[in-house]
């Protein structure tokens, strides 16, 4: 919506606030009531001298009815829609967020901030369900619990039975049982208190997660390595991380480093202008490979000018070891997301590039357009299969092009899609059907 088409709006806002009726600016301006209000509804467009003298009437200067709402709100005010929940089936008036921000900032402030606060529990969740799902600390301890559990119910077991036992016998089942109810106390005491331990601690079974965290500070785009002067190791040692997230920080900070020498960032940036941002245009005039082109592509600097440009990469087992995600796009880390995004289906045809536009369930879910390739790392050889790895860029909101959107989902528990013929399991209680397939 144009600025100036907002002004209606500003102008009811302002006439509200000092308690003026529709009918006493109007006399004053001269013009009728009705033609006021269909101003004030951005009906009508204004200008020139009438648009002086509704200023002048209201005790405010022109320029304040005509300034558009501020593009940092509106950025989150659409990014919050882009967010909203599978199980929310309502249709966002996205063309109308200008219009919200500059009527009710305050309610428009409220909605952005609560977006910010459930992206927040949402990573939070995600962290504590990787950690539930591949901590090998917590398995160790759950498996000390259900050891012990199944120990003393063997013993008591025998001793209730029908057989009778002797005094010895008795004895010793005895004793069984109080040992193995004093390391069923001691494994539950250290279960509960490592489960109760504070956010900071969870991250010292997550170092990928420490590792995303450290790069989100700067939107994935480190400085320092663009140039060639400094060591990757100075970085990763003046990261503040513990040692095996700096172990994860040191090898994507060596590949950072060795893309921004193949391709720097000054020709880059005027190869993402002339090709408007398409990877496999960029990787032929630069005769980069595809791989790198995505890497450098999501690590463009934030504030540039640059659009938000989201980055997955996986081993063949599925398991995510980097992710940048972006409004409308984040994937579990944990191996469970959904099979049929790109960053999957690359590995049946490795070395080969693969570009689709995908659709998250949801009337709100914003488009996603993927760029995707699966290669092989390291060396060849006749003895081992080579290991593979697979990159995805996703870009938000593409322009249409016209072709099918590819539905995809994040993880079977949250996907409403119940005719999907790669789903694993059922969805979670609540969690409405849409059938798509």
């Amino acid at each position: 919506m144009a600025t100036q088409r907002l002004a209606g709006s500003r102008i009811r806002e302002k006439r509200l606030d000092r308690g003026l009726r529709q009918a006493a600016v109007a006399e004053t301006v001269g013009i009728s009531p009705s033609y006021l209000n269909l101003i004030e509804h951005n009906r009508r467009r204004i200008g020139g001298k009438l648009f002086a003298d509704i200023a002048r009437a209201l005790g405010v200067e022109p320029a304040r009815l005509v300034d558009g709402a501020d593009a940092d709100m509106l950025d989150q005010i659409r990014n919050a829609a882009s967010q909203i929940s599978v199980t929310l089936e309502t249709e966002v008036e996205l063309a109308r967020a200008d219009e919200l921000a500059a009527r009710y900032p305050g309610w428009a402030g409220l909605v952005a901030a609560q977006a910010e606060r459930i992206c927040a529990l949402q990573h939070q969740v995600q962290a504590l369900a990787d950690r539930m799902s591949s901590d090998p600390l917590l398995a160790g301890s759950l498996h000390d619990v259900i050891s012990a559990v199944s120990s003393i119910r063997s013993a008591a077991s025998i001793l209730v039975g029908p057989e009778t036992l002797d005094d010895d016998w008795q004895r010793r089942f005895h004793e069984n049982i109080h040992k193995d109810s004093l390391r069923l106390a001691t494994s539950s005491e250290a279960l509960i208190a490592y489960l109760e331990a504070p956010e900071a601690d969870l991250d010292q079974a997550a170092p990928i997660a420490q590792v995303e965290r450290y790069l989100a500070k700067t939107d994935f785009h480190i400085a320092a390595l663009e140039g060639t002067q400094t060591d990757p190791a100075t970085i990763v040692a003046d990261s503040g991380l513990g040692a095996s997230a700096q172990h994860v920080l040191l090898r994507w900070a060596r590949q950072y480093k060795e893309d921004a020498q193949a391709i720097p960032l000054s020709e880059l940036t005027t190869a993402c202008i002339k090709f408007e941002y398409d990877p496999a245009r960029i990787a032929q005039a630069m005769s980069a490979p595809f791989a790198t082109v995505l890497r450098r592509l999501a690590s463009l600097p934030n504030g540039a000018g640059h659009p938000p440009i989201g980055l997955a990469i996986c081993d063949a087992a599925g398991v995510l070891t980097l992710l940048k995600p972006v409004p409308g796009f984040s994937l579990p880390h944990d191996g469970d997301a959904c099979p049929l995004w790109p960053i999957y289906a690359t590995f049946s045809r490795p070395l080969q590039p693969m570009r689709q536009a995908v659709s998250l369930p949801g009337a709100s879910a914003t488009p996603l357009l993927c760029y995707a390739i699966a290669e092989p790392l390291g060396a060849h050889d006749f003895e081992t299969p080579p290991a593979q790895q697979s990159t995805m860029l996703v870009m938000p909101d593409p322009p249409q092009t016209g072709s099918r959107l590819a539905p995809v989902g994040v993880s079977c528990r949250i996907c409403p899609r119940t005719h999907c013929k790669s789903r694993r399991e059922p969805a979670m209680a609540g969690i409405s059907g849409e059938a798509v397939f």
